[in-house]
């Protein structure tokens, strides 16, 4: 049984698309927060299993039976650390063989200030006794393609990554990794360091959404200050505006950028293009 938290968000929907294609849908689980979002996974057979991590006596009930578990990072940030804990204590006292964590690129010495709490996440499963495997993901290219609407209403890129490089991926290329490490033999112990085949500048993101488009679209750079200050007024929520500025100057340093290839090789074919996904959001 294969147990998938957060499975009715981005990137565990996908996830769990991909193992259905693997394994019959009678041994996945899907721990969610709202049972409700998750009627279309149960209609396909899924089994759905009520789990909030920051409710943990939920945990135990919804790992009952689990073999193997990928736990997908909280989305709230400032308090990854002790929701993952909730559910690390929940799998080893069920017995898991195998928990999957979806961490971040290179996140023992990464740059951006989000790999604190992976990299405490990571220290919990070294201390836990659990069998584990580390899927350290780089960005995906769906961070950068939200902003297409606001780079044509306002004919530019903003950011703070100067001539940074990031070898980011299409969301369901990480999720397809996460369904074979999941299903493949001897997996205890791995680490893989997951992004695309292929790096570009944030002017090159902005040259290609041109392309595309047929409108002239720049690329302008500010202080991460600055950056940070211009989302804030777009309405972002200041973990969020923290987040991509921080990230942004962590792109600057080549905190995104990786050419190992181990993504495209583990799922057997090259990750998505650039220009796809540009597509795709245009």
């Amino acid at each position: 049984m294969i147990v998938v938290t957060g499975a009715t968000g981005q990137l565990g929907r996908l996830v769990i698309a991909s193992l259905l294609k693997k394994v019959p849908a009678a041994g996945i689980v899907a721990a969610v927060r709202n049972v409700d979002k998750a009627k279309d996974l149960a209609a396909l057979g899924v089994q759905v299993r009520h789990a909030d991590y920051s409710l943990p006596e939920t945990w135990d009930g919804a790992l009952k039976g689990a073999d193997t578990l990928l736990l997908i990072s909280s989305n709230e940030i400032g308090q990854r650390a002790p929701q993952h804990r909730t559910v690390i204590d929940a799998a080893r006292r069920s017995g898991v063989k195998l928990l999957a964590y979806t961490s971040l690129l290179r996140a023992d010495t990464t740059p951006l200030g989000l790999g604190g709490e992976h990299s405490e996440t990571e220290a919990m499963l070294r201390e836990s006794g659990i069998p584990y495997a580390l899927l350290r993901n780089g960005w995906y290219t769906e961070n950068y393609t939200a902003g297409v609407p606001a780079a044509l209403q306002l004919g530019a890129v903003y950011g703070c990554a100067g001539d940074g490089r990031t070898s980011s991926a299409a969301r369901a290329d990480y999720a397809e990794a996460a369904a074979v490490v999941l299903t493949a033999d001897n997996q205890a112990g791995r680490v893989y360091e997951l992004a695309g085949d292929t790096a570009y500048t944030m002017t090159e993101l902005a040259a290609e959404i041109s392309r595309q488009s047929g409108k002239t679209i720049g690329y302008v750079n500010l202080p991460e200050a600055d950056y940070k200050n211009a989302l804030l007024k777009a309405g972002l929520p200041e973990v969020v505006a923290e987040l991509l500025a921080n990230s942004g100057t962590g792109v600057s340093r080549g905190g995104l950028f990786d050419d190992g290839h181990q993504l495209s090789q583990l799922i057997g074919r090259g990750t998505t293009p650039l220009a796809t996904s540009v597509a795709a959001a245009l």
